[in-house]
């Protein structure tokens, strides 16, 4: 027996009546058990004119310039990070400009990560990190990655308030030197100072000598 193929139209139709008949049923099998749905509520969408619009505009303005007037600082940022004067290298104003810009090139990574494009999910990873990062500073006020900058293209230079030993190996008992890091007795610790401090160590690996069988 051949069957006629339906037209897309029909097969619209058989489906839209399939629907309405397994709707059907429901709603007489819950009718039967007692069961009657609570009607949903329909939110109207609010229309506003354009002089309500404005007006709001206006109460928006104020209330910003109002908190700024108090010195009340944006829900879950830090105090410490809203002393800092906008020239600051690290001012709100300028982190959340960084967040924002690395959340718009997370989004294009992401693109490229799905075009499976290759070294696109690295570098994902990279700037993720980067803005997750900078939202644990606008929380906590401490800047925790080694990078800053829009695009991470400053390097951070650490700052040693306590100083750590070497507690064996060939430097037991000295202090722990790392370049680029600031230290209070000696200030920034550069390679120079670092090859003199701890010398030149040449390793000799032993050679490995094929058995004869």
């Amino acid at each position: 027996m051949n069957r006629r193929k339906l037209t897309p139209e029909e097969m619209a139709a058989k489906v839209a009546k399939m629907k309405a008949t397994k709707a059907a049923k429901k709603a007489a099998a819950l009718k039967q058990v007692g069961y009657i749905p609570a009607a949903k509520k329909i939110r109207k969408k609010r229309i506003m004119t354009e002089e309500q619009k404005q007006a709001a505009r206006e109460r928006l303005e104020k209330a910003r310039a109002a908190k700024i007037k108090t010195g009340n600082t944006p829900y879950g940022v830090h105090p410490s990070v809203m002393e800092k004067s906008e020239d600051h290298i690290l001012s709100y104003k300028k982190v959340k400009e960084w967040i924002a810009h690395n959340k718009d090139l997370a989004s294009e990574e992401k693109q490229l990560v799905k075009s499976d494009v290759k070294g696109a999910r690295s570098r994902l990873g990279i700037i993720e990190g980067y803005v997750r990062d900078m939202q644990h500073y606008l929380k906590t006020g401490d800047w925790i990655s080694d990078y800053y900058g829009k695009e991470q293209g400053m390097k951070v230079k650490w700052r040693v308030l306590a100083m750590a030993y070497h507690h064996e190996g060939p430097f037991k008992g000295m202090i722990k030197r790392d370049v680029g890091y600031i230290y209070p007795d000696v200030g920034e610790w550069t390679q120079e100072m670092h090859d003199d401090y701890y010398g030149v160590q040449q390793v000799i690996s032993k050679s490995k000598r094929k058995r004869k069988k």
